[in-house]
């Protein structure tokens, strides 16, 4: 087994190195007419179930053959597995050819004409027939427990995804449907962002409201105040000139009263010193006399 996967690995590299993958000179090509993989070395414990799970990675799987012992049931480590598309075994057999399961390292190969064996064919085909309510049901095709059910979206199970199609082909209706929530939203936000203008300019427009306000009221009021200003100078210069005469003429009384002030200080003081001299000329001659008297007596 590990010699066929080592092979497999070698000629996808070749074909990678010389540019021939996807074309006629691709050892794929001899199987582009079968959709039936082999897969071996598989762990004994795993399922068809598991198996399905692992390889339905790499598209829609129809049916699988994981053989068993007829005695005791247990799986043998291989099995076969179709494919609704037979390009998905190319993916299989270049992605998972190698992969390790379980610590195990799995072989998926192509398998150029596979039958089922004679017993499971006749029991298939016995259950393919008409059964005993009359129903004609393909019970080994995909999304055979869905036929003739209603779901509830436009996905078929029975058809799968189409890996090579492409992205799905979306119904007109919810084309339309997508369009013309899109639509809505773009609305609501239009009206959104319209509101939000009309607010702001709605704020604007009380701002300038405001400030035209208040300009005319300081208008006025400078208009009373140049009013008021111009209404009080005649009066106010004929009442500024009789308070500058009666202030003068204060001014002159109370100079008249300190120059007398001033004329009877200097008066005052001149008699004082006249006094003090004569006073001190007096004493002065008493002393001199009383001196000459000394003197003479002295002499005698």
């Amino acid at each position: 087994a590990m010699n066929v996967i080592a092979e497999i690995q070698r000629i996808n590299q070749a074909e990678l190195d010389n540019g021939s993958v996807g074309t006629s000179a691709s050892w794929h090509a001899k199987y582009a007419d079968s959709a039936w993989v082999f897969v071996g070395n598989l762990p004994m414990q795993l399922t068809e179930g598991d198996v399905i799970c692992v390889m339905s990675q790499f598209g829609e799987v129809e049916d699988i053959n994981l053989v068993r012992d007829e005695d005791t049931g247990k799986s043998k480590g291989f099995a076969f597995l179709k494919y609704e598309d037979a390009r998905s075994c190319i993916l299989a057999v270049d992605n998972l050819t190698g992969s390790k399961i379980l610590g195990r390292s799995i072989r998926v190969d192509h398998v150029e004409n596979y039958r089922l064996p004679k017993h499971l064919a006749d029991r298939e085909s016995g259950e393919n027939g008409n059964g005993g309510d009359g129903s004609n049901i393909d019970k080994t095709g995909p999304g055979h427990a869905y036929q003739g059910q209603e779901l509830a979206s436009s996905f078929d199970i029975s058809k799968g995804q189409d890996l090579f199609g492409g992205p799905p082909v979306v119904k007109s209706t919810e084309n339309d449907e997508r369009t013309n929530r899109n639509v809505e939203e773009n609305k609501s936000k239009e009206e959104r962002r319209q509101a939000k203008r009309a607010r702001k300019e709605a704020r604007d427009e009380k701002r300038r409201e405001k400030e035209q306000r208040r300009m005319r009221k300081e208008e006025k009021r400078r208009e009373r105040r140049a009013r008021k200003m111009k209404g009080d100078t005649g009066e106010s210069a004929s009442n500024d000139d009789d308070e500058y005469d009666d202030s003068r003429k204060a001014r002159q009384k109370d100079g008249k009263r300190e120059k007398k002030r001033r004329k009877q200080h200097r008066r005052s003081a001149s008699r004082s010193r006249s006094r003090s001299y004569d006073r001190y000329s007096s004493d002065e001659g008493s002393l001199s006399s009383s001196r000459s008297s000394k003197k003479r007596r002295r002499d005698r």
